[in-house]
């Protein structure tokens, strides 16, 4: 993501207005991948439409929108330059003091002690739309045409101290920009409308509470580097609070270059469990333009948290799917429901439509799992047990009560879904691995026939109302093939990955690697609009020195805007193909795997970069984005204490028995813009193939989800679920970057 690039700074901000009121299936093999398949085969590792739920959505989102600056031309009071509207609360900015008003009638203050009450105070970025204003009935007072924007900043607060304010999700930050040479501690800051101020001793966050609402000010975050990027060598440089006398706070840093930069770097937005008194386990992720979270898993927990109105309030069977939605700082559930029947119900991907409809994929063996009249397909096929489920694909309402349409989806032997996405008509793909020699494919599809080994990946195109399939084909050899995950470009092309043993496997003709040289391989298969034929087939691994299980698989894939598809998952090979220049270019890990990441040319002809990341004992990388400035964006397992993590990481150290990762890779493949393990004392795992989602800002958000059974994993203040509830809970963790000014 874009870094800060200003010559030095110091991070805070408000987070607005936290009210104070108020059937078993088989895991893998232990491995760095994770359970994206419940019970994996030997491996470790828009059209439009009504929606009735428009006005909920509407009102539960209503103040959730990002933050704008007006200026102030006449609409409010002189002294205010700035000000900024939200559900609840408006936000005055004078010149020395940022003024929070309350609908409750309470007012907080920030004041700039010892500030210059002349700096120039500017809008940045102006965004589209105006204000008006008619108030009153003399013409001269009305107001037309008020422009906004998403910063403002005032120059020379303090002698070379600059301050920007920027916001994102109803959250207000703020940035003061050091630049060389200037004292930083002649920033002192004098909060007023409040009983008193402390700091959280757990978070570090400055907390002023006013009645009954609490506002909070995040912990600075600092660090020492070249602007722009963060670099390797790049040194976190300590920042905190410090009381000084009632009600005033001075930062406090460590020692820095005077002479260098600062860059400020991700901080963890929110972090919560989710979960009841059994084992809950999330596998995937997604996230709206209002940055909403939904997620989707298995339960075993009769209470898991489920919200009024929801579809399906109580557990049926021995396990089923929940889908929850929770609101943009992670603190409450917008809704969160059971799905499922008698039998045992995991949901292993999840993707959303624009009206906020999810879409959901995984395995059943519930014979009266919820179906929907006019369903592609009514009957589970097999013997709908836990050796023998079917793969099923569920749209679920905006508001989370109602079925739009549920179909099962399978042959008679086992299947499975793995991956799911939708195109802009509303169509959606799955991908996912079969045992049914009679799993139900489309004439003139790709591949019609069983390949002939024990399980082939299938590639499903259904259609909106879920009623008809649009193309479906096997893609598969004469050994063992598993689909893992799925991506479309702008042009309704396919792109899959997950491994295989097949040596008969569909590659084509000037593919990267037509030949299977080991027991297992990664492969690359991009699928034409329709689902006819084969664009490119790759395998993707090394030579023959790996192990099984997953000697090499492929976990995720990503595309971009240029139809480069970029692969992540896990290799045992000391040999699996890297590219000079990359991070990583050596195998690190002897106790067992290491994570792979690869980006593969719009042909599949050749490797962009392809890199190594690991420790020396078993990583996995289980999920990837990648966005429009190329940097890929990873979730992931690890079991190394020495994995790597960048300077001013959010955790540099190792948890426990296991923990998950999330990194940023640069677009070169050269470096990590950013590493950090995740994780409390127990074990972090889990989280399948669409277990990260970004949201759709110019500098994203990351949202990585799984499950833990540590006591300790690190959550944030004021979320939903701050306390482990059960056997297992699920984690929903939200990484969100520092504006840069």
């Amino acid at each position: 993501m874009q870094r800060s690039r200003f010559l030095s700074g110091i991070a805070g901000g408000f987070l607005l207005l936290l009210l104070t009121a108020p059937g078993i299936t088989s895991r893998p093999q232990t491995s760095a991948l994770g359970p994206g398949n419940r019970a994996h085969p030997a491996a470790s590792a828009v059209l439009s439409k009504p929606d009735p739920a428009a006005r909920h959505r509407f009102l539960a989102n209503y103040g959730k929108l990002p933050l704008s600056f007006e200026a102030n031309d006449g609409q409010t009071d002189s002294q205010v330059k700035f000000l900024a509207r939200g559900s609840g609360y408006t936000l005055f900015l004078t010149g020395t003091e940022a003024v929070l008003s309350t609908d409750h009638g309470r007012r907080a203050r920030m004041a700039l002690v010892g500030a210059n009450p002349k700096a120039p105070a500017s809008g940045v970025d102006e965004l589209p739309g105006k204000s008006s204003y008619f108030i009153g009935n003399d013409p001269k007072k009305w107001r037309t045409h008020v422009p906004s924007y998403a910063k403002v900043k005032y120059e020379d607060v303090y002698p070379g101290v600059d301050l920007v304010y920027h916001g994102n999700q109803g959250e207000l930050e703020y940035d003061f920009v050091v630049a060389p040479g200037a004292d930083s501690g002649a920033v002192r800051l004098r909060f007023a409308g409040g009983r008193r101020v402390q700091i959280d001793r757990k978070t570090g966050d400055l907390l002023l509470r006013t009645g009954n609402d609490l506002v909070r000010f995040k912990k600075p975050v600092v660090y020492q580097g070249v602007a722009g990027p963060r670099a390797a060598d790049s040194t976190l440089v300590e920042g905190r609070y410090k009381l000084t006398r009632r009600n005033q706070v001075t930062f406090e840093l460590g020692a820095y270059d005077r002479t260098k930069p600062l860059v400020i770097d991700p901080t963890l937005g929110y972090s919560t469990y989710l979960g009841g008194s059994g084992q809950d386990e999330a596998t995937a992720i997604a996230v709206d333009s209002l940055g909403d979270a939904y997620v989707t898993g298995q339960t075993l927990s009769v209470n898991f948290p489920s919200t009024a109105g929801a579809l399906q309030p109580t557990n049926k069977g021995l396990a089923n799917v929940f889908i929850t939605e929770l609101d943009p700082s992670g603190s409450a559930l917008v809704y969160s429901t059971y799905l499922g029947g008698i039998g045992s119900d995991a949901g292993e991907s999840i993707a959303l439509d624009a009206a906020g409809d999810a879409y959901v994929t995984g395995q059943t063996s519930s014979a009266d799992f919820p179906i929907t009249p006019g369903a592609f397909q009514s009957k589970c096929a097999g013997t709908c047990s836990t050796a023998d489920p079917d793969a099923f694909v569920t749209e679920l309402n905006a508001a989370g009560s109602a079925l739009i349409y549920s179909t099962y989806l399978g042959g008679t032997g086992f299947d499975q879904g793995n991956g799911i996405t939708l195109d802009p008509s509303g169509d959606a793909f799955v991908v996912g691995w079969t045992g049914s020699k009679n799993f139900p494919t489309t004439p003139g599809s790709a591949k019609t026939k069983f390949g002939g080994g024990r399980y082939d990946a299938f590639v499903v195109e259904l259609n909106p109302s879920g009623s008809a399939l649009s193309y479906s084909t096997y893609l598969g050899g004469t050994g063992l093939d598993v689909g893992y995950a799925i991506a479309l470009d702008s042009s309704g092309n396919a792109y899959v990955t997950g491994y295989t043993e097949s040596t008969n496997f569909p590659t084509v003709p000037g593919a990267f690697q037509t030949a299977l040289n080991a027991p297992e391989a990664a492969f690359v298969t991009k699928l034409i609009a329709g689902g006819s034929a084969f664009a490119y087939s790759t395998y993707l691994g090394g030579s023959g020195t790996g192990k099984t299980p997953c000697a090499t698989c492929g976990a995720s894939i990503a595309v971009d805007s240029g139809g480069n598809a970029y692969v992540s998952g896990l290799t045992w090979e000391v040999n699996f193909p890297t590219t000079a220049g990359a991070f990583q270019t050596k195998f690190a890990g002897g106790g067992g795997h290491d994570a792979f990441l690869t980006k593969v040319n719009p042909s599949g002809s050749a490797l962009v970069y392809s890199t190594y990341v690991g420790g020396t004992n078993d990583d996995g990388a289980v999920a990837i984005k990648v966005d429009s400035a190329g940097i890929l964006y990873v979730r992931g397992n690890t079991f190394s204490k020495n994995f790597p993590v960048t300077p001013g990481a959010f955790q540099p150290s190792f948890g426990g028995a296991t923990d998950a990762f999330f990194l940023e890779l640069n677009p070169t493949g050269s470096a990590l813009d950013y590493s950090t393990y995740l994780g409390g004392a127990g074990k972090e795992f889990g989280g399948a193939t669409s277990s990260l989602a970004l949201d759709s800002s110019a500098s994203p958000s990351v949202y990585l989800t799984g499950y833990t059974n540590s006591t300790n994993y690190p959550t944030t203040a004021g979320t939903f679920q701050t306390t482990f509830a059960g056997v297992e809970d699920a984690f929903i963790a939200k990484f969100a970057p520092e504006r840069a000014p």
